[in-house]
């Protein structure tokens, strides 16, 4: 998928991770504030953005932070274009998401073409080819005999399967932090050359590893890493990467800090 930024896009956000859950209010209400906030007039959420996705009937139950975020989402879309792309915990957001929160469904990868270079937008997954247990899984998950299973059972059901995934979500993530920084996967570089040469772009712009940083992979190509958020861990963290396009047409990117705004 390519998207070309109109002229009067100056300022862009990226932004992935977010995890948002009804059992992670601050965050929500950080996320929520950012939106009333921005001034971009484009977004793009690079996966993520809820910590688990059981189908877009979650829109259904009142007082869901999936209605919540939905509805804001909507009320950005009158002024700012969304896009929003799939992660491993919500790539079962589909057509009746988009179309409540006003935004266009992005395709993983994607490439962006804004201020005279073009971007490649990914949530970053499939480049870590080191966690083959992850890839294997993901091929399962990804496929639509599993997913048309999954999203054939009763709400109910998914509700519950849902809770278990947070559940083992929080026990990997503690056993991650114990075991930092020796238990992690990184996006496998020759992959992501490869894939920069495949579109013909020098930028990527990813999230999935909560490690952000900006990588020089060298002969002029770099990876910008999105933060993850997290208001309750310490320090918190909440951050946008946005793109900033001057009225000559060049652009710079720039990690901004939520909290606190």
């Amino acid at each position: 998928m390519e998207i070309s930024a109109p002229a009067h896009w100056h300022t862009v956000d990226f932004l992935s991770d977010l995890h948002l859950d009804r059992t992670e209010a601050p965050t929500t209400q950080a996320f929520l504030r950012y939106l009333e906030q921005t001034p971009a007039q484009a977004l793009f959420l690079l996966g993520d953005i809820f910590e688990v996705w059981i189908g877009d009937d979650a829109l259904h139950v009142d007082g869901g932070v999936e209605q919540h975020v939905a509805a804001a989402l909507r009320d950005v879309s009158q002024r700012a274009a969304i896009f929003i792309m799939g992660g491993n915990r919500d790539f079962l957001m589909g057509n009746a998401f988009m179309h409540a929160s006003g935004a266009q469904a992005l395709q993983d990868p994607s490439v962006l073409y804004a201020s005279g270079q073009g971007y490649l937008l990914t949530h970053g997954d499939a480049h870590c080819l080191g966690d083959t247990a992850y890839l294997a899984f993901r091929a399962m998950v990804r496929s639509a005999d599993w997913q048309q299973q999954f999203l054939s059972k009763p709400l109910s059901e998914r509700q519950m399967l849902g809770r278990q995934m947070r559940a083992q979500s929080e026990a990997h993530k503690a056993t991650a932090r114990a075991n930092a920084p020796l238990q992690w996967h990184d996006l496998d570089t020759q992959a992501c050359l490869e894939s920069l040469e495949n579109v013909g772009v020098n930028t990527m712009i990813h999230g999935h590893t909560h490690h952000p940083a900006t990588h020089d992979l060298g002969s002029g190509k770099t990876r910008w890493v999105l933060s993850d958020w997290d208001t309750s861990d310490h320090p918190p963290r909440a951050q946008v990467l946005r793109l900033s396009i001057s009225p000559s047409g060049s652009g710079a990117l720039q990690r901004m800090p939520v909290l606190g705004s």
